[in-house]
């Protein structure tokens, strides 16, 4: 089955008081998103990459991307205002041509090859899978600010990126979320919500994720992801 990647950069530099998106800041000399790039470029299961990026910061990207010999990168495109849009115009473009997408936040520059691999390896046996680590904290119910309840911790996992879906099941997700106008009441932080939601009998695999795969969402999370990156070498 043909693999495509698609990095999610449609976040902007708010938290980190930037004028540039935090996907366009640097890392390791590089800019952050090329990480994520560089990652899947080198994954020997993953046929094509697409980008969807901040709207008004394509050329920008296309300006670093560019001549850094990412054969498998065939688009960069313009994002929506929420993740969710960027993702179905991701699935717009990505056209009626059955394939296994991996969805990526650019914000996870530390993706590496063995979580990439089991994504992969996932789809070759189920329609959806999503990348996890346990909760090595215990996790509280809270109601007004009192705890009103403790869920098993063996039970529970932290969420990371990529999340992996045969084409046809996303598309098909996002199509019942965009029909229920009760939709945005509660609306799904990522893709693997939005099938759980609308598309019950998926069941959504478990692939093993990394401590290492952090999120960049504030700028100390750029001092960890450069001190992680200094004890790789």
């Amino acid at each position: 089955m043909h693999t495509v990647a698609v990095v999610l950069a449609g976040g902007s530099g708010e938290r980190f008081g930037t004028h540039l998106p935090k996907q366009l800041l640097p890392l390791a000399g590089r800019a952050l998103i090329e990480h994520s790039v560089t990652a899947f470029e080198q994954a020997p299961g993953v046929d094509a990459i697409l980008v969807v990026m901040t709207a008004g910061h394509i050329g920008q990207l296309t300006d670093v991307l560019s001549g850094n010999g990412y054969r498998k990168l065939t688009k960069v495109i313009a994002g929506g205002r929420t993740r969710v849009e960027s993702t179905l115009r991701a699935i717009e473009e990505l056209g009626s041509t059955e394939c296994d997408v991996l969805f990526h936040d650019a914000a996870r520059p530390l993706v590496d090859q063995q979580v990439i691999a089991g994504c992969v390896a996932a789809l070759a046996r189920h329609r959806a899978v999503g990348v996890a680590v346990p909760s090595s904290d215990t996790i509280a119910v809270v109601n007004d600010g009192v705890i009103a309840g403790m869920p098993r911790r063996d039970s529970l996992v932290r969420c990371q990126t990529p999340q992996g879906f045969r084409l046809s099941v996303i598309r098909k997700a996002h199509e019942l979320a965009a029909a229920d106008p009760r939709f945005g009441d509660l609306p799904a932080t990522d893709d693997c919500g939005i099938v759980l939601r609308y598309l019950p009998e998926e069941k959504v695999h478990i692939v093993p994720g990394s401590e290492r795969n952090i999120k960049i969402t504030y700028p100390r999370d750029l001092a960890i992801a450069e001190a992680l990156l200094r004890c790789q070498q």
